[in-house]
């Protein structure tokens, strides 16, 4: 307190008459110390939150591709797509409710990345962590586990993809999977179901036949809570870009 009357005092005796001094008491500097304190501590907490949110986006496994797709920038052709849209809105804003889970099922092209890289931009923009993996690379790398020169085990892995808010498996269906495959999404879906974490999926098959590759067991736990199923029963976005450009 004393240093900051000594400097008032100082200040005043050098400044010129006609310049109006900003603080006209210590009081003054005291309460712009303290707002400017204020802003910086704030910025630093900025700062600290975007290096965050960027380090999240980097092992949330979500491709250059689909960084900036958004709910805004999801294109709508039609009453599907709407709903589509919509349902996915809805999933975010109910997702820290309880658990929710999403199949999204349908040809190549019909938006379905898109809504879940949305689904997953907008909950690592709130704090969430996201991983996005094509069961190729999600059994690539547990298999990975195998060699003699691996420091990480098959457990390991497991728990990884285990912990995180919302784990989306892409791909679902594209190659045939073996006893052992199933037996590891068994596992995966069974410790975040009963973590109450919600698990995402992405394939090109319907309802029976992915009934048929995956069971009836992991089916219904993709059902539990808030949960939601939809269908991208359309044709491909080319198609409609195609048609908007003639």
């Amino acid at each position: 307190m004393k240093n900051h009357i000594k400097l008032m005092k100082r200040i005043k005796s050098i400044i010129p008459p006609h310049i109006q001094p900003k603080f006209k008491n210590e009081k003054d500097l005291l309460l712009w110390n303290k707002k400017k304190g204020l802003l910086f501590s704030k910025s630093i907490l900025i700062r600290n939150k975007a290096m965050k949110i960027q380090k999240t986006l980097e092992e949330s496994g979500i491709k250059d591709l689909y960084l900036n797709c958004s709910f805004k920038n999801y294109k709508v052709f039609h009453s599907g797509q709407e709903k589509a849209l919509n349902s996915s809105k809805k999933y975010v804003k109910n997702f820290n409710k309880e658990l929710s889970n999403f199949i999204f099922s349908g040809k190549p092209g019909t938006g379905k990345n898109h809504l879940a890289a949305a689904i997953g931009n907008h909950l690592i923009l709130h704090g969430k962590k996201i991983l996005i993996i094509t069961i190729a690379d999600l059994m690539s790398k547990i298999k990975k586990t195998f060699q003699k020169n691996n420091n990480f085990t098959e457990e390991y892995f497991i728990n990884k993809t285990s912990t995180v808010d919302l784990l989306i498996i892409d791909e679902i269906g594209i190659q045939k999977e073996s006893n052992y495959e199933k037996i590891i999404i068994h596992q995966i879906i069974d410790r975040r179901s009963a973590s109450k974490k919600s698990t995402g999926m992405l394939s090109n098959l319907n309802y029976n036949s992915l009934h048929q590759l995956l069971g009836e067991r992991i089916l219904d736990r993709m059902k539990l809570g808030n949960s939601i199923w939809l269908n991208f029963n359309w044709k491909s976005y080319r198609s409609y870009v195609s048609v908007k450009k003639k």
